[in-house]
């Protein structure tokens, strides 16, 4: 069985007290950052981040935020940063190093008091993260209506910087470690509350945090679930189960995603086709990705599955890596939305995870991971073999 390994560079980073991306990483964010409000014709950005993952805060700060953070970005001086709660403070202040890090009891109106020290006017403000109404508000009546900037700085972050491949091939590295495991522990009679238990042990003690593990548990010779599900029940597992699983694990908001099925006893012929399916569209898929592949030609590629007369539940393909980011594409059958026009750029990372169903939606299989875009094709940040795992025969 193939073994797992620590990505080139991990030691380092895993030896850290804190890990930290280099003072040249930084600058180059902050320049793009700048380069941004210059083309608006804004002079102050305030960056908005609530509930941990894929915040911009982290991005340009290093604080992963925690309940809620707001920095004030203006070129050329120090960045402000305002952290709730207080006891979180001290923490903050260790990890964003490069900022002026404070708090306030309201974070909106600290990061307005600080925008009016700098002297912003009407007009000269710009915002990202997931502002709420009454900030928004705020904002708008202070220093008039602040333009959104989310969408500009989304097509910055699409692309990862070699540091930033560094550390989602660790993220990858616990996400397949978590997968093996659920796949070494799984055994008749655990609930599948257990099943995350085995998964987050695997990874844990090295400083990863959960992302998600997502299970999806049905019998194979009379499925009710087609795709999984994203709060585990007390059902214990039983001989001739299907396990299908989907697994992020963190290393400070840079996560891998793997995904795969695993068959307790010999599979019935349905879902040995559904995986076969889902392989064959995995690699159409992978074959098309590429820089300059659209969207559509993806979704087209993805036809293996309407013509083996099968459906998706979950998204085909999606960006991440700081975020659940675009494209996120469905299949010709289940369609995400508009289809987008912009093509795939070298740099970009995605996961491609064709969950090919039933189209009752009572039988499904899922397969994939997370990969990287290259000028040629695609790079897998993951170790784990593919396929469908025949268990306990």
């Amino acid at each position: 069985m193939q073994s797992i390994v620590p990505p080139p560079g991990a030691e380092d980073l895993l030896a850290a007290d804190f890990p930290r991306f280099s003072d040249g990483e930084l600058a180059a964010r902050h320049q793009a950052v700048a380069d941004l409000l210059g083309a608006a014709g804004r002079g102050h950005l305030l960056v908005w981040g609530a509930n941990r993952t894929g915040s911009a805060v982290q991005w340009l700060t290093r604080w992963p935020v925690t309940a809620e953070a707001a920095v004030v970005v203006t070129p050329g001086e120090q960045d402000a940063l305002f952290v709730q709660h207080h006891n979180h403070l001290p923490l903050a202040r260790r990890l964003a190093t490069e900022a002026d890090v404070g708090w306030r009891p309201s974070t909106i109106t600290a990061a307005m008091a600080e925008l009016e020290r700098r002297g912003a006017q009407p007009g000269s403000v710009a915002w990202v993260g997931p502002i709420g109404v009454e900030q928004h508000q705020a904002l708008s009546a202070g220093f008039g209506p602040p333009l959104n900037l989310n969408t500009d700085l989304t097509r910055v972050r699409q692309i990862k910087s070699a540091e930033e491949l560094d550390w989602l091939r660790l993220g990858a590295y616990f996400s397949d470690l978590g997968m093996a495991a659920l796949r070494d522990g799984l055994r008749p009679g655990l609930t599948e509350r257990e099943l995350g238990d085995l998964v987050e042990r695997s990874y844990l003690r090295y400083g990863a945090t959960n992302g998600i593990h997502y299970f999806g548990v049905t019998p194979m010779d009379a499925p009710e679930i087609a795709v999984p599900a994203q709060y585990p029940s007390t059902r214990r597992i039983r001989m001739r189960d299907v396990v299908f699983a989907e697994i992020t694990a963190l290393f400070f908001d840079y996560g891998g995603q793997v995904l795969r099925t695993f068959a307790l006893g010999e599979p019935p012929p349905l879902y040995a086709e559904l995986h076969a399916v889902a392989q064959a569209a995995f690699d159409a898929i992978t074959a098309v990705l590429r820089d300059g592949a659209t969207p559509a030609e993806v979704i087209a590629a993805a036809g293996v599955i309407e013509d083996a007369g099968f459906t998706t539940i979950d998204d085909l393909v999606h960006g991440y890596g700081g975020g659940y980011l675009p494209p996120v594409l469905g299949s010709a059958s289940r369609p995400a939305g508009p289809v987008p026009d912009d093509p795939f750029r070298a740099g970009m990372t995605v996961v491609v995870q064709p969950n090919v169903t039933t189209r009752d939606g009572k039988a499904g299989v899922q397969t994939g991971e997370l990969v990287l875009i290259t000028a040629s094709g695609v790079e897998s940040l993951h170790q784990l073999p593919p396929g469908l795992s025949v268990l306990h025969r």
